[in-house]
């Protein structure tokens, strides 16, 4: 019985081609725009996790609570200094701090004049706060070197940077000026995947710090805990102890103490009310779509009252034409569900693939999700059966005698 119902609707949807298809467009792009941006999404979740994970669970981030936009240390009143260095390593449970700039300057290579954001290394005494940085970071070379100590005017550059921050490439051995200081370039990053790293100058702190004129102040202070340790008791052990070198009472710090969940968590919140906004608006299409397909049945109820009426003077009960049409309605929201999550999956692998090769980002992924994938083609098939719902009592109400007279 189900069988012959089934083929039945089939063959009504089948009858009318072009009305079938335009009453899905509604419901597919829906699904297609949900089902893109959700995979999107997620596999930008996953990428930012990944990244995390090669940061380590063994670090630490100091900076100033008052940055306003752009990187850390944008428009601080109180800088973090190099007494709240030494302030962090005597903290218990904190093995190595090392301090960094992140500074806006003027660079020109070849006549050509930009404003980038360069970041410093530690080119001191101390090769542990240097490898710190280059562990932390995940530097690694693709042409030339890592800078070392002594490198007073020389710089490493991001596979970005290199590429495609001036209108000429930058390679090995040329020279940048930076703030009228010429740099040489000694060292080509290797592609992390990170596009503020790949696209990131690196340069000697006492370098910049001449450059700029730049006394004892620090812009983000990374710090590695010992081994052991509980990151969340170091955390509240370097809050406390950077309460007393800033003078400032519990509760109104100055100052961030960010673990890699807290950063993390941050951003995937960021990520779930984005994703949110972005799934409301694609609700539209699909809210859009349930209103064709309860336009369709109703047109399609007006064109059949006879054959509804030969129907049910045959025998057909209620439920029966109650079913037939349900099931018609549903067909259209289940085939419009099966378009839309094959039209998100083609769009967000295009996406990915796009931007990998423009910009070589790991960070722009499709994840599939197969709850995901199931739950948007059962929402296909109820939208559209709910949708159908009301011309299905239409056309199970009519009585034999006046359908047929229509």
């Amino acid at each position: 019985m189900i069988k012959d119902y089934v083929r039945l609707a089939y063959r009504g949807v089948k009858q009318r081609k072009i009305r079938s298809w335009l009453t899905m467009l509604g419901i597919f792009i829906g699904i297609a725009a949900v089902v893109a941006l959700i995979s999107l999404s997620q596999g930008l979740k996953v990428a930012i996790e990944q990244q995390f994970v090669n940061l380590g669970t063994d670090k630490l981030v100091v900076q100033s609570a008052e940055t306003t936009f752009g990187p850390p240390g944008t428009g601080v009143v109180n800088p973090l200094t190099e007494h709240d260095k030494r302030a962090i390593s005597r903290a218990n449970g904190v093995d190595l701090a090392v301090g960094r700039l992140i500074r806006s300057v003027k660079l020109e290579f070849k006549d050509e004049i930009l404003f980038n954001f360069v970041v410093t290394i530690p080119d001191g005494s101390s090769e542990d706060e240097r490898d710190l940085v280059i562990e932390a970071n995940n530097y690694k070379i693709e042409n030339g070197r890592l800078l070392r100590r002594g490198d007073r005017l020389k710089v490493m550059v991001g596979s970005n940077f290199a590429d495609d921050v001036f209108d000429e490439p930058v390679e090995l051995r040329d020279t940048v000026s930076i703030q009228n200081i010429d740099f040489d370039v000694v060292g080509i990053l290797a592609k992390s995947g990170n596009p503020q790293q790949d696209s990131t100058i690196v340069v000697p702190e006492s370098a910049l710090r001449e450059v700029l004129d730049i006394q004892d102040e620090y812009d983000i202070i990374p710090l590695r805990i010992k081994s052991g340790e509980n990151i969340e008791e170091v955390a509240e052990s370097v809050k406390k102890e950077l309460r007393k070198s800033r003078g400032v009472e519990e509760g109104k710090e100055d100052f961030l103490v960010q673990t890699p969940g807290d950063i993390l968590s941050i951003l995937n919140n960021i990520l779930l009310i984005v994703q949110g906004v972005l799934v409301g608006i694609a609700a539209i299409s699909l809210l859009v779509g349930g209103i064709g397909i309860m336009n369709t049945m109703y047109t399609a109820v007006l064109e059949r009252t006879k054959e509804i009426g030969i129907m049910k003077a045959l025998g057909a009960q209620r439920n029966m034409i109650l079913s037939l049409f349900l099931i018609e309605s549903g067909i259209l929201g289940i085939t419009g569900g099966v378009i839309g999550v094959l039209l998100g999956m083609g769009i967000s692998k295009s996406v990915e693939l796009i931007a990998f090769q423009v910009t070589g980002s790991l960070l722009i992924k499709a994840e599939f999700d197969l709850l995901v994938i199931v739950g948007m083609l059962l929402f296909g098939f109820v939208i559209g059966a709910a949708s159908g719902l009301l011309p299905a009592k239409q056309a199970a109400a009519l009585r034999p005698v006046d359908a047929l007279r229509k």
